[in-house]
């Protein structure tokens, strides 16, 4: 595929802004129809979710499940929404073919809620693919660099 780091970058720019203003529909547009969303557990990042636990292991379905309740007044643990700020960095083409392109990018995501602040900190793994001449997510692995969940205890934002 002929697509630019830049290009991938701006990507990676805009689904962050998405997410840091709840646009959590506007987000679920960025993605395949057979997209993954998965976050492995702070002790065994590298582990399959076949085979291992993981915080997150969604498919389509149960990623377009997890935007409904989020966005529902009583999701109690995100209701109202926290606030948060993403930070995107080192961004990088690992892999580039004909059907798709694979990225590493490192993150940052800061979130406040009821005067708390919390830092999530890891890096993506990103399958991208086109789909009708656009760019699409379709595998997003964001693995958390964090050693426990601690203090955050919960994962109730997109990572």
């Amino acid at each position: 595929m002929n697509i630019t780091r830049e290009q991938i970058e701006d990507f990676l720019f805009m689904e962050a802004d998405l997410l840091d203003n709840g646009r959590l529909d506007d987000w679920t547009q960025l993605l395949t129809e057979d997209a993954t969303y998965q976050i492995p557990s702070t002790d065994l990042p590298e582990g399959s979710p076949t085979d291992s636990l993981y915080l997150v292991a969604d498919n389509r379905f149960r990623i377009d499940s997890r935007v409904k309740r989020m966005q529902k007044e009583y999701c109690h643990v995100e209701f109202p929404r926290s606030r948060t700020s993403r930070h995107i960095s080192n961004v990088r083409i690992v892999e580039n073919n004909e059907d798709s392109i694979l990225v590493n990018a490192n993150f940052v995501i800061y979130r406040m809620r009821y005067e708390r602040m919390d830092t999530y900190v890891g890096k993506y793994e990103l399958r991208f693919v086109l789909e009708n001449g656009q760019l699409k997510i379709k595998d997003r692995k964001s693995i958390l660099a964090l050693e426990s969940l601690r203090p955050q205890s919960k994962v109730s934002i997109i990572i």
